[in-house]
């Protein structure tokens, strides 16, 4: 056991997360000494207004605009990083890693673009770099995956990442309204930002999806692998129809690993609206809350449910980490970095094999079903369910089909575009779960 009776902390952001962990280490400072056995001293703050009055119990004196020199302090034990971004935040922590300075960050953005380099550089300095704050909040997840689950074989990981786009669902769901209107309640209330692209796009998502994976499989897995759908076409039928099937509408992250179609192991990763039985424990998730629901040879199925977002929350999440690298630090010892030996093969979108429900606005009149019906047939893709709604000029036919490929669904969508009796083809949504 080390004698260093005071580990010295620097911070980079002191936005909303920040000012909470920041907050946090003053007003707990005695419950962090005796859960760590070791003071903790933060030593310095890097913020683009240094000058700018916080309400939050830190000497003044520890703002400062110049980042590199804080972390590059020769006494420094930890970085905690809550600013987001690429750069210059992957080179301040490159910098730090290398020189043996753990690193505990909240920036999924960079951890899905560049973990990589990060967890290369952590290991060359003999450091930790912990991560938890980067999905799901306070949620424990990424420790869990990566030690609890560390003797188990995840087969699937299926998840609510993204408080916004699910605030917004679940106010389409339980009022009628369109994505618009509960867009603008979302952002009303704080739950969305001016510009919602990140969220409602689903990059947020994906970063997330991109991280889950990468524990869940040993394999590197960034934002680019990911295929990523948002939630702005997604209409207010849409959501009735999934009402109508004893179902609900919500923004998955879903990472599978499984046989290929030449039988070899690989994963897929996806984040995409789609429609969830009522009976599956993740439809029960609304408002802003996250869940993610894990399955596994050995454990069987797991939730893990709770605030994916908010100073709070996040600060929770950041605070633990800080914890346990501080414990690390006092012991000499080292948490486990990323584990990417399977190196396995990440399946295109068009491989993807899952249910799909068709809505099709159609002419009535004789022949259409059988037209329909025949291009599905023509790419392998079989109808479970067909049903007629309406007469004359409002005609739609809506379908649910067997399992198929992503890559036969798409086909199928473009050949029906091209049949006279269909006017258009109004909604393709994704069935998961056992819907319908």
């Amino acid at each position: 056991m080390s004698s260093q009776t005071t580990l010295k902390v620097a911070m980079l952001g002191c936005g909303v997360v920040g000012s909470e962990v920041a907050r946090l280490l003053e007003v707990q400072r005695a419950d962090f000494a005796a859960r760590i056995g070791a003071e903790l001293e933060l030593v310095g703050i890097a913020v683009r207004r240094p000058q700018r009055v916080r309400d939050i119990p830190v000497d003044p004196s520890l703002f400062t605009a110049d980042a590199e020199s804080l972390v590059g302090r020769d006494d420094l034990d930890v970085v905690i990083e809550v600013i987001g971004g690429i750069e210059p935040v992957r080179s301040l922590l490159v910098s730090a890693l290398e020189r043996g300075v753990s690193v505990v960050t909240a920036n999924k953005a960079l951890l899905a673009e560049d973990g990589a380099t990060l967890y290369d550089a952590a290991r060359r300095g003999n450091a930790d770099l912990y991560c938890e704050a980067s999905v799901a909040g306070a949620i424990p997840l990424l420790r869990p995956l990566r030690e609890s689950l560390a003797g188990d074989r995840v087969t699937r990981v299926m998840g609510i990442v993204n408080g916004t786009t699910n605030y917004i669902l679940t106010k389409m769901d339980s009022t009628g309204a369109g994505f618009n209107e509960a867009l603008e309640e979302a952002q009303a209330l704080g739950y969305a930002e001016a510009d919602p692209t990140a969220d409602v796009e689903a990059f947020d998502a994906a970063a997330k999806a991109a991280i889950l994976a990468g524990l869940a499989f040993h394999t590197r897995v960034t934002a680019s692998d990911v295929y990523r759908e948002g939630i702005s076409d997604v209409t207010a039928g849409d959501v009735a129809t999934a009402r109508e099937m004893n179902g609900v509408v919500k923004l998955l992250a879903i990472a599978e690993r499984g046989p290929d179609h030449t039988g070899k192991d690989s994963i897929g990763v996806r984040v995409h609206p789609a429609i969830l039985p009522l009976s599956h424990p993740l439809a029960g998730v609304r408002d802003a809350y996250n869940a993610v629901f894990i399955e596994a040879d050995a454990a069987g199925q797991l939730m893990f449910y709770g605030r994916g977002a908010g100073g709070a929350p996040t600060a929770s999440a950041v605070l633990g980490d800080l914890v346990a690298v501080c414990r690390n630090r006092l012991s000499d010892a080292r948490g486990q970095g990323d584990s990417s030996y399977a190196q396995l093969r990440i399946r295109p979108m068009g491989e993807t094999v899952t249910r799909y429900h068709v809505s099709l606005d159609v002419a009535d009149k004789a022949g259409v079903l059988a037209n329909v019906a025949q291009a599905f047939a023509v790419h392998d893709v079989s109808i479970q369910t067909v049903r007629q709604e309406g007469h004359g000029d409002d005609a739609t036919l809506v379908l649910v089909t067997h399992e198929a490929t992503d890559a036969a669904l798409a086909a199928t969508i473009d050949e029906l575009r091209g049949l006279d009796a269909v006017r258009a083809v109004a909604s393709v949504m994704r069935v998961e779960g056992g819907a319908g």
